[in-house]
């Protein structure tokens, strides 16, 4: 406690004390916390800087890929017969949501492999915040680097299919709200592997059922019998995702309001375990 001097009549020195303003933790202290640690790690910039590569050059080797096919005269493959430059130019978020998910996954679970998380805890005793800002923040990075991401590729792919049958434009009907789907569905991502990262505090641990939930237990549905796969996989992760950013729908899969709410339910899911454990258990 800083003191400073005074001298009564008697010239006997007492100290008196000078009162410090009280340190307030509030929500955009910890926000702005958040986002300079965010930003302070190399990590950052180079995942984020792979998963805006990874929408745009896949993107773009889809739509020269779909393009030589035409030109060569041979018959299209079946899953490119169908193919628009809306799904050319979205054919990178499997890719990207890798990235982005094990970023949000380093995000938290970083700190708790180096310790730093005491020090966090510490300074925001209320434990709460620090989860819903880390989300917040990263979220919202995601979220503008995945959508500028898919508009640059769909404006390149767009240019390079131009004149063929998978020709489209943004003002074509749902192409705006597809791409804005799959910005959203990328920040989500970006969201659950924060909140995996402060469930499993671990790395390892949370990219593992990162990988698993998004790209190894759609391919295990498969072995279920046919009735079973039709009433389960519309509403794993990752397929009630892909549902937002589609242009068309059928009876197999969910519309885009309905992916979106089931996806957000999967996010509120992580969210919840993340924040149980944050609460109930030392750090």
């Amino acid at each position: 406690m800083s003191t400073t001097m005074t001298v009564t009549d008697s010239s006997t020195p007492t100290p008196v004390e000078t009162a410090r303003p009280p340190y307030k933790v509030t929500g955009r202290r910890v926000l702005r916390s958040e986002w300079a640690k965010l930003w302070s790690l190399r990590s950052t910039w180079i995942t984020l800087g792979l998963g805006l590569l990874f929408l745009i050059a896949f993107g773009v080797i889809a739509a020269a890929h779909y393009k030589s096919q035409l030109n060569s005269g041979q018959p299209l493959r079946p899953d490119d017969a169908d193919a628009t430059a809306l799904s050319l130019s979205v054919f990178g978020t499997n890719f990207a949501q890798l990235a982005l998910g094990v970023l949000g996954v380093l995000v938290t679970a970083g700190e708790y492999s180096t310790g730093m998380i005491r020090s966090t805890l510490a300074a925001v005793p209320r434990r709460l915040p620090v989860l819903w800002s880390k989300s917040a923040v990263f979220g919202v990075v995601a979220l503008v680097v995945a959508t500028l991401g898919v508009f640059v590729a769909f404006v390149i792919t767009s240019g390079i299919v131009s004149g063929t049958p998978a020709a489209l434009t943004l003002s074509d009907s749902g192409v705006v709200r597809s791409l804005l789907g799959a910005g959203l569905y990328l920040g989500l991502v970006g969201v659950i592997g924060t909140a995996l990262g402060a469930l499993l505090r671990s790395v390892a641990g949370g990219i593992s059922v990162l990988v698993a939930s998004l790209m190894l237990i759609p391919g295990l549905i498969s072995l279920l019998p046919t009735s079973w796969q039709d009433d389960i996989s519309p509403y794993l992760p990752s397929t009630a995702g892909e549902s937002m950013f589609a242009l068309t729908h059928d009876s197999t899969t969910l519309s885009p309001t309905a992916g979106l709410l089931v996806f957000l339910g999967w996010t509120a899911l992580a969210l919840a375990g993340a924040a149980y454990r944050l609460v109930r258990t030392d750090a």
